[in-house]
């Protein structure tokens, strides 16, 4: 709260009136809303205001003076009286019930605070650990009592505040770990950390199996419908001691460093039920079998069970796995495939709005226009789809893509001109590179080169360019459900946006490994608080709470670094790498990276 001047005028008289006033956070921004009027404060110095403002807010929340110790301001007690809201008494007539015998003084100017130590989040993050039994899980597989508060403690490190095990000890000390745990932590250092993962990544599977159980019994979960997406993370060094670590397609835009590939399962509520690292140059089509393998082993397939994954992995032999298995599937048509029902797209028949509800987080929330149709042919149903927001997207990522194409174009006719590039067969290549390079444009643009005039020529099919504006902002979502409405099929696909949220923990951070396998064990780390996260996001939801987590971890930030490093000892050498490294580069990686 805070005290605002108002001057008014009325003939020929000014009146000078001070309110007040507390500010809101709403739907719409900050607003501020007068509590109400203190009349003329002019005998009080002005720098006096905001300490009575905080006066008239502690009497507004009922918060008592210590006795002997309360505030004589003359003013304050009618301003009290004058307020909308029933203050309570002030003075020393407020004090407890148990009668003036048992009163001690305190001197408040020798009131010292020591040691001050977060604890509120890691007692909501503890809560949810005890729900999920997690306790019980890693006792049942052999870990002792002290392993069991290590990796609960770990654990609740990636939920609130990701850090790489190296930092992890000293983050640990500056909160309550110690007192809600009831360990002492005073003397732990990384090298623990670094042998509980050794520990809990052999039994990965039965951890993961029981994790499943338990939320299937807490929410009453379904298996029928299960998401498969995949996502990548890159490593700064050679690698060499890591066997999955190759050259790939990088999500990162990173393709000249080292990578590997992981995947992440979840129902359809957004839980995660398996996870897998897959080598680094491994493609996505290529990792739906393995999948299925090993979640059939951990969480069990039922028949008829629908998987949907992303258009990468919509390739016949993935659908032909699937039928083998008897499964059901709903996946997203390529590019190419959309070209066929053209004319269904720029038909208005038969498309039906989605009714899309704002968030209960965020009434004020702004859904994007989401048009459906349903087409059935012989063996699949497909259903066409046209978001309005997606159409700005398309339309701004095809026009930038035709910017850099017609200039690198001139670049490689500028190296014909200047007589850099004189031989047609590397013409040629350069041209096959340049239609490489943008697929999407080069559909609908001819890219010639003229032998006579040695001249490229690039002229534009305005009948294909023409098909790609109208296919901006549509996908095709197919399936071999019949009995699915296009409403549902929909909602079933966009679920796949929960799997890129879950992923966000595996990704946060900064690790650094010192193990040749310590990459599997950090992105196992990183699976329980994804469990946990939306543990509390189901949680907060179902309570209607302003924002996931919000009433009940005040720190969820996940940082975006997607990337994992070596990390260099005291002796120069990199225990990941095994290659040895001058002090100089030591003391300028330790300072990049932020770490001790």
């Amino acid at each position: 709260m805070y005290i605002r001047k108002t001057v008014r005028r009325y003939k020929d008289k000014t009146y000078v009136n001070y309110l007040l006033v507390e500010s809101l956070l709403t739907d719409k921004g900050p607003r501020q809303r007068v509590v109400c009027s203190l009349g003329d404060l002019s005998p009080r110095p002005p720098e006096q205001w905001l300490a009575l403002a905080r006066k008239l807010q502690d009497a507004l929340t009922g918060q008592r003076s210590l006795p002997g110790f309360a505030d004589e301001d003359p003013e304050l007690r009618p301003l009290v009286q004058a307020l909308p809201v029933a203050g309570l008494p002030i003075g020393d007539a407020v004090v407890d019930a148990a009668g003036p015998g048992e009163l001690i003084s305190v001197h408040v100017d020798r009131v010292s605070v020591e040691q001050p130590r977060p604890a509120g989040h890691l007692h909501v993050g503890r809560e949810y650990w005890k729900r999920l039994g997690l306790d019980d899980i890693l006792k049942s597989l052999g870990f002792s009592p002290s392993l069991v508060n290590l990796t609960c403690a770990m654990t609740l490190n990636r939920l609130i505040h990701p850090s790489a095990e190296y930092a992890m000890p000293d983050w640990i000390r500056s909160t309550a770990m110690s007192d809600i745990l009831g360990v002492d932590f005073r003397k732990l250092v990384d090298d623990p950390l670094y042998r509980n993962l050794d520990r809990l990544h052999p039994r990965r599977a039965a951890i993961e199996s029981a994790l499943a159980e338990r939320e299937k019994s807490l929410f009453n979960l379904g298996n029928t419908i299960l998401l498969y997406d995949l996502t990548s993370t890159y490593f700064e060094g050679k690698a060499a001691l890591n066997p999955k670590a190759k050259r790939g397609y990088s999500r990162d835009h990173r393709p000249d460093c080292k990578q590997v590939v992981v995947g992440l399962v979840i129902g359809r509520e957004g839980f995660p039920l398996a996870h897998e690292i897959f080598e680094g140059n491994i493609q996505d089509r290529q990792s739906l079998a393995a999948m299925l393998d090993l979640l059939e082993k951990r969480v069990g397939i039922p028949e008829g069970a629908t998987i949907v994954v992303d258009r990468g992995m919509s390739h016949p032999e993935n659908i032909a796995e699937l039928k083998r298995r008897k499964l059901h599937y709903l996946v997203a048509a390529r590019q190419k495939e959309r070209d066929v029902y053209l004319a269904e797209f720029e038909s208005d028949d038969g498309f039906e709005a989605v009714i899309r509800q704002p968030s209960p987080r965020n009434p004020s929330q702004k859904k994007s226009t989401v048009r459906v149709k349903k087409h059935t042919g012989n063996d699949e149903t497909l259903v066409l789809c046209i978001s309005s927001e997606r159409v700005e997207k398309d339309r701004a990522i095809r026009v930038k893509q035709e910017e850099r194409f017609l200039r690198d174009s001139a670049k490689v006719q500028a190296r014909i001109k200047n007589g850099r590039l004189k031989n047609d067969i590397k013409i040629g290549e350069a041209i096959g590179r340049l239609k490489e390079r943008y697929p999407r444009i080069s559909r609908y643009y001819a890219l010639t080169f003229n032998t006579k005039t040695r001249e490229l020529e690039t002229a534009p099919n305005e009948a294909k360019r023409k098909v790609a504006e109208s296919l901006d902002g549509s996908y095709l979502p197919r399936t071999d459900r019949h009995e699915i409405s296009a409403d549902e099929a929909w909602r079933i696909y966009m679920s796949l946006t929960r799997g890129e949220t879950s992923r966000v923990p595996c990704r946060s951070g900064r690790f650094f490994i010192n193990l040749s396998t310590g990459w599997s064990r950090i992105f196992f780390s990183a699976y329980w608080p994804t469990t946990c996260w939306w543990r509390s996001r189901r949680h907060c939801t179902a309570k209607r709470s302003t924002r996931p987590g919000q009433r009940c971890v005040t720190c969820w930030r996940l940082t975006r670094s997607r990337r994992l490093f070596c990390r260099p000892t005291r002796t120069g050498s990199c225990e990941f790498a095994g290659a040895r490294l001058p002090s100089r580069t030591i003391g300028s990686c330790t300072r990049h990276l932020g770490c001790r």
